[in-house]
């Protein structure tokens, strides 16, 4: 009875973390079509837009480096209900701040919620995995997917129609009640000894030497990049170049998130099927046509559905390549994935705001061209993947 109650208790688990990454996915997917309000709310130029784009991302990547300490003192059910409960109030935080200094802090705070949040449900995944003796990360994943089409296909409508208060506004209602009811059922890693836990600590800082695991992480930037280059300017190059209103603008990174819940949805089949190395060839070549046409498109419609065809590609990208971080030869599990991670989260929290600075001087077109070579290069760096390929034994169950 007790092995059943347990088994319950981790199907409800997986289920309440799915609908925290649906959440999480809402909350960044309805910031997309914010951000050209954001430009002419506060009168600013697409240099400080790209300024406070960057410490969106210093908050995240902050938040990310204490979150895997505060998950090995007090469990990632615990870092979770934290940072998912905080984490729905950054939207309305952001739309609230009057002036570009309350804006910046307001931006801090969001994306330190965001990527603490994110570190956070992926752990609790891992858990849940182990639990069942099954993977589930693939469709997590899509769920967050599907929350960010949720949130950019609604968002642009409910702001013209609305306006940006009310729309945070409800975001945040909606977000809050999703996490608040799912918290409930999260489940918590069985602690190990005391040791056990140190020596897994000092693992997790150790520098790897093997070169191998930087040039995956480095596959994993680029990738991420693209991802994040989409979430952040796609709206404003469909209504600045393309001459688009925001209702239309918004629908490019929801045409590219919806794509790419339902590819994640499937991905598991597609990778045992023809393989992690075969999938992430043709899913970068993909990736890479969608981005090309994206910034050579001449209308709106043609750009959103390429950039729908594009998360059609990236969809299973980012999946592999950290599974081959985590499967490295040669060292931890941990140490692999942490390296691969970081390298691939600088890309989508971190870069997009460089492209804020060149756009500045240029115009979006060419970046998005620039972006579609950083997947041919992946497309042509694919093979350093094979760890990825799936082995019976990589994850035992708890």
């Amino acid at each position: 009875m007790d092995t059943l109650n347990r088994m319950q208790a981790a199907i409800r688990g997986r289920w309440a973390v799915a609908a925290i990454f649906l959440a999480n996915g809402f909350l960044t997917g309805a910031w997309a079509p914010q951000i050209p309000v954001v430009l002419t709310r506060l009168d600013i130029s697409k240099f400080t837009l790209g300024l406070l784009i960057l410490l969106f991302g210093a908050g995240a990547v902050t938040a990310m480096t204490w979150c895997g300490h505060l998950i090995s003192r007090h469990g990632s059910r615990n870092v979770l209900r934290w940072f998912g409960l905080i984490g729905s109030f950054g939207l309305l935080v952001v739309a609230l701040a009057p002036n570009v200094p309350l804006a910046a802090i307001a931006m801090f705070i969001f994306g330190g919620s965001i990527g603490g949040m994110d570190v956070a449900m992926n752990a609790n995944a891992v858990t849940v995995e182990r639990r069942l003796s099954r993977a589930i990360m693939s469709s997590s994943h899509g769920f967050w997917s599907l929350g960010g089409f949720a949130g950019g296909a609604l968002g642009g409508l409910a702001i013209q129609n609305y306006g940006h208060l009310a729309h945070a506004a409800v975001v945040t209602a909606l977000a809050f009640a999703v996490i608040a009811v799912a918290v409930r059922y999260l489940i918590a890693e069985n602690k190990p000894p005391q040791a056990s836990s140190e020596a897994i600590g000092h693992r997790k800082f150790a520098l790897p030497g093997n070169p191998l695991v930087y040039l995956v992480g480095l596959m994993a930037l680029m990738t991420m990049i693209s991802e994040g280059a989409v979430l952040d300017w796609a709206a404003l190059y469909l209504q600045q170049e393309l001459g688009t209103d925001l209702a239309v603008a918004g629908l490019a990174y929801a045409a590219f998130s919806g794509v790419m819940a339902v590819m994640r949805f499937v991905g598991d089949g597609v990778r045992n099927r023809f393989g992690a190395v075969m999938t992430l060839r043709v899913s970068a070549l993909v990736a890479a046509a969608g981005m090309l046409v994206a910034g050579l498109a001449p209308s709106p419609w043609l750009a959103i559905s390429a950039f729908a065809f594009c998360g059609f590609g990236i969809a299973n990208m980012v999946p592999i390549l950290f599974s081959a971080g985590g499967n490295q030869e040669g060292m931890s599990s941990g140490t692999g994935m942490s390296v691969v991670t970081t390298m691939g989260y600088s890309g989508i929290l971190v870069a997009p705001s460089a492209i804020g600075f060149i756009a500045e001087h240029s115009s979006f077109s060419p970046i998005f061209v620039a972006l579609s070579g950083l997947l041919v290069v992946v497309f042509l760096m694919a093979g350093l993947a094979h760890r990825a390929e799936f082995a019976p034994d990589a994850a035992p169950a708890e």
